[in-house]
């Protein structure tokens, strides 16, 4: 069976994106931080604190014990999507990209003689070159060679950092054999307690399972379609449809009161709905939810016709946070989030009869959507989010590459 996918995974993307930026960095644990604040976590590690221990998601104040000497830089979200879009292109220089998996992840699709296991190295090589060329010897990144999308990830994680690593048909699946459970794709904390309760253990003990017990052990068809995986079958899975437009940000130490919270909802909550008009669908539903230190929290949520009102999410938010209760003896929160729910597509979403008052403000909404576009986020924005217009700047999610005319980036 040929070669099918490269899949190209930029190293420690953040942390390299400064040290690219900032060549006093180069060379030294970092650690980027979505707020300067012991209580943070790290949304990114460089490859020179990962020895210690240090990894997405580790609390700052537990990654000051696991190394002292580590530097902790703000993130910057704008210049990464830059560099994102520059290595885009770089890539699409040499081969097609298919597809964006998200801001450090995309794959070229091999064609004809491509798909040859030498030719296939080659172009590899020639992707770094380009890369290293292009852009200095920072932003450095791991290939993988596949018969299928899945292996192809797959393999690009077995060799970091600046990895090539070819998983031929004759490789499988004995190639897989020193990974763990959670190294695959698709296998999860919850996942992996499924598949010992089913008494698979290893990544062998999986790859010998038949297609019918992981059919069990998945529920349905996503069993057997991982069987096929693992064996180089080549199909792509179903798409996914949109379930949720929204936004979340950790509180710097000064906005850790209920009302810069509530503020910081409501910019959030613009954000989403600028989002949500942008790919034109509705919603039926808007949750909010804050965080508070050691593990508290609240969350509610509340049902609303399908709309893309600014105006009708704001007033749902208020009806949320003021129906709630402030615990006294409670610090404040810590972080705040915003999701609109229960998505309609415009064009599965049948018009009112008679305009509403939500319908007829949608062309205002649109109007104000095209001046913060063109002036940047926030030039126009709701008096309820005005305590709040310096905070909650644009961040990236694993999944999504934000647009930066939809961003405040100036």
């Amino acid at each position: 069976m040929p070669l099918r996918e490269l899949f190209v995974d930029c190293n420690a993307f953040f942390a390299s994106c400064e040290q690219h930026l900032r060549p006093e960095l180069r060379g030294r644990a970092l650690g980027v931080v979505p707020v300067l604040a012991e209580t943070g976590c790290c949304i990114a590690a460089s490859i020179e604190a990962r020895p210690f221990g240090v990894k997405t998601g580790t609390l700052v104040y537990e990654a000051r014990k696991l190394c002292p000497h580590i530097q902790f830089v703000e993130a910057r979200p704008k210049e990464y999507v830059q560099l994102h879009h520059c290595i885009v292109e770089i890539v699409e220089a040499q081969m097609h990209v298919e597809h964006i998996h998200s801001i450090d992840e995309m794959s070229c699709r091999l064609t004809g003689r491509w798909c040859e296991p030498d030719r296939a190295r080659a172009l590899a090589r020639q992707i770094k070159m380009a890369l290293r060329r292009d852009l200095g010897p920072v932003l450095r990144c791991s290939i993988g060679l596949a018969p299928n999308l899945f292996l192809a990830k797959t393999a690009s994680d077995m060799q970091k950092p600046d990895g090539l690593v070819v998983l031929d048909l004759e490789d499988l699946p004995q190639a897989l054999h020193g990974l763990e459970l959670s190294d695959l794709c698709g296998i999860g904390r919850h996942m992996e307690r499924r598949l010992r309760a089913a008494r698979i253990t290893t990544v062998e003990e999986l790859c010998a399972a038949s297609r019918e017990k992981l059919r069990s052990v998945w529920g349905g068809v996503g069993g057997e379609r991982f069987w096929a995986w693992l064996r180089g079958d080549d199909f792509a899975a179903a798409p996914t449809r949109k379930s949720v437009f929204g936004h979340s940000h950790v509180l710097a130490p000064a906005l850790r009161t209920e009302a810069a919270a509530r503020a910081v909802a409501h910019r959030l909550l613009e954000k989403a709905a600028m989002r949500l008009r942008a790919a034109d669908y509705f919603a039926g539903e808007l949750q909010a939810y804050l965080r508070y230190p050691r593990g508290q929290s609240w969350e509610d949520a509340r049902s609303l016709e399908p709309t893309q009102d600014t105006v009708e999410f704001a007033r749902t938010l208020d009806l949320l946070l003021d129906r709630r209760t402030p615990r006294e003896d409670r610090a404040g929160p810590i972080q705040v989030g915003v999701n609109l729910l229960r998505l309609t597509h415009a064009c599965d979403n049948p018009l009112p009869l008679f305009p509403t008052e939500s319908t007829r403000r949608l062309p205002l909404m649109r109007v104000v959507d095209r001046l913060n576009r063109v002036y940047g986020f926030g030039a126009i924005h709701w008096g309820s989010a005005h305590a709040a217009r310096a905070a909650a700047p644009m961040r990236i999610a694993f999944n999504r590459i934000p647009s930066l005319e939809n961003e405040d980036t100036h």
